[in-house]
């Protein structure tokens, strides 16, 4: 047990100091992070995709569900519009910004060392995971981008590969990516009744099509305790010709499944 989970004042303390040393790090690194935000949407979309804003998570209180939307919707005013530049870094917490109560941050729910917890500005977890499966769609190279070391629901009405998705916590635990092309890119997320939405788009058409898939998953229990593992990879296709240009392996998870599963998927590791 690490010395910070003795007590909460320690644990403060060190999310406190990781919070600086982020700050000084991005100081010394120079990094050109992307700030313009842009009203008109750039004519060439490259990816669209939407979730679900309500869905079923175990037996968690479905108040939670609600307090999400409405931290979701203040983060998502930050970033829709933002255009990554040339070079440019594109960073989630650059421009969202510390979740507060002062800024209309309300509960909502977090996912914190192995657990299912409650905290101010819950629920952006999904924004994240929309921007980041949407970027993987792109050629907006992810340069950080974090997952949770345990899977804490079960597959109720998700729609994409598990494991596909980004964490993210006030500020040292973020999503960036890195714009290494010679043109911009804009991110579009608003929110309807039901979904999040979103999309990218840029000024002129890219060539490549990217398509993502799972491999190898399956669940193993050892030690007594079960596991979920998959591979995430990636297939890049000229969208001129239809032709295969080449593949790779984005995404290795291996996490502790926090549920129920039928004995009859556990393989013994």
């Amino acid at each position: 047990m690490r010395i910070s989970e003795f007590h909460p004042i320690l644990y403060n303390l060190r999310i406190k100091q990781k919070q600086i040393f982020r700050n000084l790090e991005d100081i010394g690194s120079r990094k050109k992070f992307a700030v313009r935000m842009s009203n008109e949407t750039l004519p060439f979309p490259c990816k669209k995709h939407q979730s679900l804003l309500k869905r079923k998570l175990g037996d968690s209180d479905p108040r939670l569900q609600e307090n999400k939307i409405v931290n979701i919707s203040i983060a998502s005013k930050a970033i829709d519009g933002i255009v990554i530049g040339p070079g440019e870094t594109f960073s989630f917490w650059k421009l969202v910004g510390q979740p507060s109560a002062e800024r209309g941050y309300i509960e909502g729910m977090l996912l914190s060392m192995g657990e299912v917890k409650t905290g101010i500005g819950g629920g952006v977890c999904q924004l994240a995971n929309l921007l980041y499966w949407m970027a993987l769609h792109t050629p907006l190279q992810v340069v950080e981008r974090h997952h949770h070391s345990f899977d804490p629901f079960p597959d109720e009405g998700r729609v994409l590969p598990f494991g596909s998705g980004a964490g993210v916590f006030y500020n040292y635990v973020d999503l960036r990516f890195h714009n290494p092309t010679s043109q911009p890119f804009q991110i579009k997320v608003r929110l309807t009744d039901k979904h999040l939405k979103g999309s990218i788009h840029t000024d002129r058409q890219w060539p490549l099509a990217y398509h993502i898939e799972e491999r190898d998953h399956k669940f193993l229990q050892k030690d007594g305790r079960n596991y979920r593992q998959n591979e995430i990879w990636r297939k890049k296709v000229d969208k001129a010709t239809g032709s295969y240009v080449g593949e790779e392996l984005l995404i290795r998870n291996f996490s502790e499944v926090k549920y129920e599963v039928d004995s009859a998927l556990i393989e013994m590791a």
